[in-house]
């Protein structure tokens, strides 16, 4: 019999609502899976047991009196270090907020306990959210428990890292340049960025955010099932009023032709053969499924990829640039030292310049998306990378750099994108990344429903065995 912590989130949210398991059994498994794992992994760097058994055991009475538990009733969760959890510290990577506790809960994290979900910790992040990688100088290194010699991806590594092993079912994790992508990518898990304005965002802790941040930073969920994507995805995106930025759309958009554009070296981008052919076999199980599929050139990635650069590192520049000195994490400097060289001096000009180009951009996007309404191409132009290699050189970082480049290009259009995990390329996870219009999400869900279909499933991670766990 396939262990609790092996379920996924619909398979739990049903076995629960229906009295077949308690939610409290639920959250013990998994506290005792993370007991027994995450020592190897690093992945939860802030777990409470007996906050986790008190909210399992409201969803137990709940459903006792006849109430209902919510969509995501008894399903454990995780959430980042980057946002705030009421009573907890959103460190953020950081020994300067290690004691930067939480009064509230951000509208996310809100949104997902109104839910149902039962919260069992707290994963790991890169100083300042600023990495393909996941370590930093407080929590240490978050390996993959696929393979623990390559990446488990960044900034939401430990997100993604938690899900592979079945610490949780679904993990939260945030999107500015990849943070939630990538690390599905990494972890052979799949991971949605959300449209911008999908999911409400605020962190009082850290007070409003600059302009590059409040249009291209969204939360979005991790999982092993396309339906548990869709399903955490309706979770987030309930109305909070603490985010102006947020617009209330249904999840259904409407009929939408089986079309898809593949794109297997945008712009021109080197892609490496396992990454070319896991694509080219994405597109097959597309057309399986009665899609069509035309291999075109899409819209500028680079563009949007250079605009993303100076809109963040504005935001550095004027928010993050005396912490990153204070803070001495060598990493982090390392890599906001190449960031800031790629993305020039963000002037007042480039930043207005910037934001002019972002319209047209989109304009040409969304123009394309009408034609097809999703686009299949590379999540990362490499499979995972080995652990640390970003800060070897500067050669090395700017390799890596390019091979992210449709990582760092959607979130400048804010246009939803969602990371299918495909199988394995040897002994390494790979995937491919699909995009939609804005707030079509549902599209992209179709797609990634019939891709999955015809691939392996996500098989929860045993570290230290074979990356797999047969169910």
């Amino acid at each position: 019999m396939t262990q609790i912590w092996a379920w996924t989130a619909s398979e739990i949210a049903r076995a629960v609502r229906g009295k077949q398991i308690s939610a409290t059994e639920v959250a013990q498994a998994h506290l005792a899976r993370a007991d027994s794992v995450n020592p190897q992994i690093n992945a939860v760097v802030d777990s409470f047991h007996d906050e986790s058994l008190d909210a399992a055991r409201q969803i137990d009475a709940l459903i006792a009196r006849g109430e209902d538990p919510g969509p995501l009733g008894g399903v454990p969760v995780t959430i980042k270090v980057n946002v705030d959890q009421r009573g907890h510290a959103t460190t953020n990577g950081l020994k300067l907020q290690r004691g930067l506790i939480a009064e509230e809960d951000s509208p996310v994290v809100s949104n997902l306990r109104k839910a149902g979900a039962v919260i069992v910790g707290r994963t790991n992040t890169p100083a300042f959210s600023l990495r393909w990688f996941t370590r930093n100088d407080l929590h240490g290194q978050t390996l993959n428990p696929r393979d623990p010699s390559v990446t488990p991806g960044g900034s939401s590594g430990g997100a993604g890292a938690a899900v592979a092993a079945g610490l949780c079912a679904i993990g939260h994790g945030t999107d500015i340049a990849g943070s939630v992508r990538y690390p599905a990518y990494a972890c052979g898990v799949h991971g949605l960025r959300p449209s911008l304005g999908r999911v409400p965002a605020h962190n009082a802790t850290g007070g409003d955010r600059f302009i590059g941040a409040q249009v291209m930073a969204v939360s979005g969920p991790l999982a092993r099932s396309i339906a548990d994507i869709g399903l955490s995805l309706e979770a987030m995106a309930q109305r909070d009023p603490r985010d102006p930025w947020q617009t209330v759309a249904p999840l259904a958009q409407g009929a939408f032709d089986k079309r898809a554009a593949l794109s297997v070296a945008p712009d021109g981008m080197a892609v490496d053969d396992a990454v070319s052919a896991a694509l080219l076999d994405a597109a097959d199980r597309l057309r399986s499924e009665g899609w069509t599929v035309e291999e075109v050139a899409c819209p500028p990635m680079r563009d949007a990829a250079r605009i993303n650069a100076i809109l963040w590192m504005a935001e550095h520049q004027f928010a993050a640039d005396d912490l990153v000195a204070r803070e001495g994490d060598a990493d982090a400097v390392f890599v906001t030292e190449q960031m800031r060289a790629d993305a020039g001096e963000p002037d007042l000009e480039r930043v207005m310049t910037a934001l002019q180009g972002r319209i047209g951009l989109i304009r040409a996007w969304e123009t394309f998306l009408a034609r097809y309404p999703v686009l299949l191409c590379p999540v990362s132009g490499e499979l995972p990378f080995a652990q640390q290699s970003d800060v070897r050189s500067e050669a090395d970082f700017r390799r890596i750099f390019e091979a992210q480049l449709t990582q760092r290009a959607l979130p400048t259009l804010g246009l939803p994108g969602l990371s299918v995990a495909t199988g394995q390329a040897g002994t390494l996870p790979v995937g491919v990344q699909l995009i939609a219009g804005r707030f079509r999400e549902d599209i992209l869900l179709a797609a990634g429903a019939a891709i999955e279909k015809g691939g392996p499933p996500v098989h929860v991670a045993e570290p230290g065995g074979d990356g797999q766990l047969s169910p």
